[in-house]
């Protein structure tokens, strides 16, 4: 997913020259090629993220589309106040770009996690959210981020996410994708929890007592795409959220607040992560085990929506 990202950025530079990027003292192994290539569209910031969104904004004000690179907590919760006054106040083209959603650098411990950034991205008036789920999405949200005015916030995996769109596959920001079809529930997901939703929603198509889940993926948190809430809503089918995220303020939230405000009457769960801090250190796959996000529990959570 991270790569996808860079790929496209460089692609798009060799044509582009507002595009920058700036980083603050991180993305080693990642931006060596877009700095020899574009050495004067290239600032490391050194561990200063206020000073880097200050900086994108001065230069987004000066024509440029400016790219500010970190791991999650670093760049959206260091820098907040710049984010707010500098790139959503002010509307600029600042593209923040998260990377290691969830549990992805578990092995640092809960100052390196990132499960709060889509609730604090998503309260910014003029705040785009976008949460690709594989590669594809990364490459399309990112071209699409190239010509959109206004802020976005970019949230990233660290690597080796499973790919589950066709290559060819075309994304306009905003628009939900339907993966899998299915008429007893719907299964809302989006960011690194996409490819593992995937496998779950088949694995309930072959357990003894099957499920017909449908399964949909979730790139831009904001704008919502409420159209998917009212799709499966109106034909009385419930639905469940999966995110690597605090189950408050991200996807699930955004979907609850849809419905609430629907009234459409069908049951609404959310499965992401508990709003506790995780103060163990481990793997990735390590701490979503131990923080309950497993097959298991998503079965149960599905199951209980569905009235079994």
């Amino acid at each position: 997913m991270r790569n996808a990202f860079v790929r496209e950025l460089l692609k798009r530079a060799e044509t582009d020259e507002r595009i920058f990027v700036i980083t603050p003292d991180l993305g080693f192994s990642v931006w060596e090629s877009f700095r020899e290539r574009y050495p004067s569209r290239f600032l490391n910031a050194g561990i200063a993220e206020q000073n880097a969104v200050g900086i994108a904004a001065g230069l987004a004000l000066a024509g440029h589309i400016v790219y500010v690179y970190s791991i999650i907590p670093f760049v959206t919760m260091r820098a907040y106040e710049q984010i707010r006054v500098d790139a959503a106040y002010m509307n600029t083209n600042v593209r923040i770009v998260g990377v290691g959603a969830g549990f992805a650098y578990g092995g640092q411990g809960p100052t390196h996690h990132g499960l709060e950034d889509v609730a604090l991205m998503r309260a910014l008036p003029n705040m785009t959210v976008c949460c690709p789920g594989d590669d594809i999405e990364a490459r399309e949200l990112t071209s699409a981020s190239f010509d959109h005015q206004g802020p976005m916030y970019i949230r990233l995996g660290k690597s080796g996410e499973a790919r589950v769109h066709e290559p060819d596959t075309r994304i306009a920001l905003g628009e939900p994708i339907e993966l899998i079809a299915g008429s007893q529930i719907a299964v809302l997901a989006s960011g690194t929890a996409l490819g593992r939703a995937k496998e779950w929603v088949l694995r309930l198509r072959e357990e003894a007592d099957p499920v017909e889940a449908a399964l949909v993926s979730v790139p831009t948190v904001k704008p919502f795409p409420a159209e998917i809430i009212n799709k499966y809503a109106g034909r009385g089918i419930p639905l469940v959220t999966v995110e690597e995220h605090s189950v408050i303020g991200g996807l699930g939230s955004a979907s609850a607040e849809v419905l609430a405000e629907l009234g459409g009457g069908v049951r609404l769960r959310r499965f992401g992560l508990p709003d506790v801090f995780c103060r163990e250190v481990g793997s990735h796959s390590y701490l979503l085990e131990r923080s309950g996000f497993h097959y298991e529990r998503f079965q149960d959570i599905v199951r209980g929506a569905c009235g079994q």
